[in-house]
């Protein structure tokens, strides 16, 4: 309906920011923006998460987690009992066909799929011992992006958004760069139960004349005038005015006010995304920081300096997408492509930040929904596996040169100091000063959470 009578999300929300006089109370006094930042339960560590996912699931016995004994017992059966539910058989053990090599003050492990962030080893703290329970990617990135694999719930970004709002009330609160539609989809950026207005605003990136270029769809209308459009939206006030008062307040509430609160967000965002999206007015130093002027990194290093353009400019969750780490076989051949296109964007992006004075209140994290297995699936692969494998985080009142708990001796089970994924998430929301047993959601009577009835902070990593 808005389409045909050519009234686009930025011109309803207009019309509705002209008429705040008018308000539901009578009283003259704007409705509150439901995005308002509010403080959380304590004094916060961060402010802000830039969240680098890697879909598929980067093997982290070939990456961060080095474990000498896959040299050495190379092409030999696995002397521990594999686990009693797998998603296809796997092999012998195999080694990594990565050196790994120490870096920085603090001696962390890396491979050589990963030199850049390597050496930015002494501000990261590495979790070595995260562990879920889904083998299946669908399952595995519900878990890691809603803390659920069964059920539709809210995503770790929404909760943010519901715990704390936005810093900047012309820009969302949770923005999601170029997500996966499969394994989930929406699912894992929505905000299920959560008002609608906590949901992630999807920003898509295509390459065009060897240049990468973000965009919101649908963010304003190409035809629609201003004055027809008052003329327009006039009509569709009055008409919201009448369905408020024939439904009741909680239809009211949930679905007409949550559709008006996302019309003016989109109408604010006009005036301040266009700036942030355009790359033009960044150095040719930090473009080639981001290894934005060469292939194969321009297109995730735009994606990783748009976060920080969008983290600094007030937007409190900020999820980046790379795919598709999920090799079966040929693991050799594509992790070191899909690493080729990432490791110097990345630690682009973490040396930005602390260039620019961003890192210290802003946490940065890496990961997947589960790592491989060290042994190995046909002849050159390696299988999903959710009993171990490693995340790292940097900034955000985290430590720096840091590395906490371990797999066993192959990577196959957390072993020691074990960080579930509720306790990740109980984490996380901790350094950004919310409780994960007091952010809570009351829906279908009782109270939801983030953690579900789960979840441990690990202060162990904090600075």
């Amino acid at each position: 309906m808005l389409h045909n009578c050519g009234a686009g999300f930025g011109s309803l929300a207009l019309n509705e920011l002209l008429m705040r006089t008018a308000s539901a109370d009578q009283s003259g006094v704007a409705a509150p923006n439901p995005l308002l930042g509010h403080p959380g339960h304590f004094p916060a560590r961060a402010k802000r998460v830039i969240f680098l996912f890697m879909h598929g699931g980067p093997s982290h016995v070939d990456t961060f987690d080095y474990k000498p004994e896959l040299e050495r017992l190379d092409g030999k059966p696995l002397p521990i009992e594999k686990p009693r539910i797998q998603f296809a058989q796997t092999g012998n053990l195999l080694r990594s066909p990565w050196k790994f090599r120490q870096y920085g003050q603090c001696g962390a492990w890396a491979s050589d799929l990963f030199p850049h962030v390597g050496q930015c080893a002494d501000d990261i703290t590495f979790i070595k011992s995260i562990h879920g329970s889904n083998e299946a990617h669908g399952g595995a990135l519900l878990k890691m992006n809603t803390g659920s694999d069964t059920f539709v719930r809210p995503s770790m970004g929404a909760w943010i958004s519901y715990g704390l709002g936005t810093e900047n009330e012309s820009l969302p609160s949770f923005v999601t760069i170029n997500p996966t539609l499969g394994h989930g989809g929406v699912r894992n950026f929505g905000s299920a139960f959560l008002p609608p207005i906590h949901q992630a605003t999807r920003i898509a990136t295509s390459r065009a004349d060897g240049k990468t270029k973000a965009q919101i769809q649908n963010l304003t209308h190409a035809q629609s005038k201003r004055d027809v459009q008052q003329l327009q939206l006039g009509l569709l006030k009055d008409l919201n005015r009448l369905q408020q008062g024939s439904e009741p307040t909680a239809v009211v509430d949930s679905e007409l006010n949550a559709r008006i609160d996302s019309f003016e967000l989109a109408f604010r965002m006009q005036t301040e995304a266009p700036e942030i999206f355009d790359l033009s007015g960044e150095t040719e130093a930090t473009q080639k920081l981001y290894g934005i002027d060469e292939e194969p990194t321009s297109n995730f290093g735009t994606q990783c300096l748009l976060a920080r353009r969008l983290s600094e400019s007030g937007v409190r969750f900020v999820q980046v997408s790379h795919a598709y780490w999920d090799q079966h076989s040929d693991l050799k051949k594509e992790h070191s492509r899909l690493a080729k296109e990432v490791d110097k964007p990345i630690a682009g992006l973490l040396r930005d930040l602390k260039q620019q004075g961003l890192l210290e209140d802003t946490l940065l994290m890496w990961g997947a929904e589960f790592g491989r297995t060290p042994t190995a699936q046909g002849k050159n692969g390696r299988d999903h596996n959710p009993h171990a494998f490693t995340y790292w985080m940097a900034g955000g009142g985290v430590k720096a040169g840091f590395s906490y708990g371990e797999s066993d001796d192959f990577g196959f089970y957390a072993a020691r100091d074990k960080v579930h994924v509720h306790d990740l998430h109980a984490t996380i929301l901790h350094l950004l000063g919310l409780d994960h047993e007091r952010l809570t959601f009351h829906y279908g009577g009782r109270d939801f959470r983030l953690t579900d009835v789960e979840g441990h902070v690990v202060d162990q990593i904090f600075a």
